[in-house]
């Protein structure tokens, strides 16, 4: 009778002890719950629409008729599809590549610690990132103004260089984007990498220069084997961000930015047609065609710089 009394004992702790473990584990779902709630109201469920709507021909009023992959098909039958990717991964490569290098250069030069006023240009560097694109717009639009006069008509000339019109030739538009990417987010890449510098610890360096190496020796093969996992988050972070360029473009050409295809970027595309053209399906469509063009570009990417830290690793 006893042993059957504290079995019954134990059976009813352990009920009451699961009882407890599943309050914690409800109190604990509680508390994350309204993040998952937002997400998949502003997240979830705007993306499975959308891939819904990739396959249904909709002007965003009517009744919704089913497509098939026509949606797909209409765009990658359209030239200037394949000309705003083009644009895109033109200005991608011009605006972001450079600055990711320039940013590695100008976090190492910070991270100096005979450097004066250190503090002053950590933050002179990173006020771009901050700026109001109202406030680019007018920048840039001086700079690259068609005039002679403008800046950068003025310093071609001391070259003995003709005047760009910036903002209707090809090329033109292109740089002039490009250098406004460059500039916005040069900033924000150097902070990254400077907080990466910050964490290598100093015995590495002092134990770099004990046995002789100098400070671009130190540079290649110390700091930037040991800034792999933030050089990977930059380009990462870069090539997305490449991929969805629309700010800069729309600021900088203004009324003319859907009407043109010198700065017509994949993202300007997809809005086009679902702003402009009402044409919802094909702008979900692009949307997918877009996302899948991001993942294999970021995995290319991702695969180039672990390989280039393989071998920069092995050789140091």
């Amino acid at each position: 009778m006893l042993e059957t009394e504290k079995e019954k004992v134990k059976v009813k702790r352990a009920k009451e002890s699961l009882s407890e473990r599943k309050k914690d584990m409800l109190s604990g779902y509680l508390y994350i719950s309204p993040f998952f709630i937002i997400f998949g109201i502003i997240g979830l469920y705007p993306a499975l629409f959308s891939l819904y709507l990739a396959f249904q021909r909709w002007n965003g009023l009517g009744d919704m008729e089913f497509v098939g992959l026509r949606n797909f098909s209409i765009i990658l039958q359209d030239p200037l599809f394949w000309k705003s990717l083009y644009n895109t991964v033109i200005m991608g490569l011009m605006g972001t590549a450079p600055q990711l290098i320039v940013g590695l250069i100008l976090a190492y030069l910070l991270n100096l610690t005979f450097l004066r006023f250190r503090n002053v240009f950590r933050v002179a560097i990173f006020m771009p990132y901050v700026t109001s694109m109202v406030a680019v717009a007018l920048v840039f639009g001086v700079f690259f103004s068609s005039n002679e006069t403008a800046l950068a008509n003025y310093t071609l000339g001391l070259f003995g260089m003709d005047p760009v019109n910036w903002r209707t030739s090809e090329w033109g538009v292109k740089i002039a984007i490009s250098v406004m990417v460059f500039w916005r987010w040069l900033g924000y890449n150097t902070i990254i990498y400077l907080a990466g510098m910050q964490s290598v610890p100093k015995d590495v360096y002092e134990a770099a220069t004990i046995d002789g190496a100098n400070k671009i020796q130190q540079f290649f093969y110390v700091t930037i084997p040991l800034l792999k996992p933030f050089i990977l988050l930059t380009v990462f972070f870069s090539t997305v961000g490449a991929m969805q360029l629309f700010s800069e473009p729309t600021v900088f050409l203004g009324n003319t930015a859907f009407t043109r295809s010198e700065g017509l970027t994949v993202v300007m595309y997809l809005y086009r047609d679902a702003f402009r053209l009402s044409s919802f399906g094909t702008a979900s469509a692009t949307a997918i065609i877009l996302v899948l063009i991001i993942v294999i570009v970021s995995a290319i990417n991702l695969l180039l710089t672990n390989r280039m830290g393989r071998s920069r690793g092995n050789r140091g």
